[in-house]
């Protein structure tokens, strides 16, 4: 089970289409553009946060229990990156320290119901796709989705600036499985075919150093 991870905009899904077709498995996708909560919750945050990582949560459980009945898989978000994420919703006052909280409980307890297989629970291989701040708000500039974009909301700049300074911190003590990064803005996989080369060719060696 290979897994991304990364903040908005880094390139996920599209890391994820090329890995799953270069290695030929199975992709299984985080649920954006088909949530209705999403929009709601960058609207109005204080009411609908908790929902949506609730939201979020049981998606994620499905996608891991979908994956783990194949031998390999990938996997487009990690689930250990949401306390992650609610916990800046909390500090920046978008949720409540409570809420985050019962959250952080409650995934606990929902990952020791998995089966009692390492696999299951863990990925084999965590990749972060680490790209900067500019690079992550021109690309969410680019993608278009009206309830993301700055100049409609211009407090996303300040959640934004404060997710990316979040996630060198999370990569550099996440220790649930191998690990690796690629530099998303020295190999723009998203747009160049010889950056596409380079990063399944890294990702290759990665998966046979650990003999997956």
């Amino acid at each position: 089970m290979i897994v991304l991870s990364g903040t908005i905009g880094a390139g996920k899904t599209s890391l994820t289409n090329l890995l799953a077709e270069h290695l030929h498995k199975p992709a299984f996708y985080e649920s954006v553009d088909d949530n209705k909560i999403l929009p709601l919750f960058y609207k109005d945050p204080k009411k609908y946060g908790f929902l949506l990582q609730i939201y979020f949560l049981n998606k994620r459980l499905e996608s891991i229990k979908a994956a783990s009945k194949d031998d390999e898989s990938v996997l487009d978000r990690s689930i250990f990156e949401d306390s992650l994420l609610f916990k800046l919703n909390a500090d920046l006052g978008r949720a409540t320290q409570t809420e985050s909280d019962i959250y952080n409980s409650l995934l606990s307890n929902m990952m020791e119901e998995l089966p009692n297989t390492h696999h299951r629970k863990n990925p084999d291989l965590l990749i972060h796709i680490n790209i900067s701040f500019k690079t992550m708000l021109s690309r969410i500039k680019k993608r278009g989705r009206s309830y993301e974009q700055v100049d409609k909301d211009p407090s996303l700049y300040d959640y934004y600036q404060e997710l990316d300074a979040r996630y060198s911190d999370w990569y550099s003590h996440y220790d649930k499985s191998p690990k690796m990064q690629i530099d998303g803005d020295k190999l723009d996989f998203v747009e160049d075919a010889s950056a596409q080369k380079k990063v399944l060719a890294l990702v290759d060696q990665k998966i046979t150093e650990l003999d997956l």
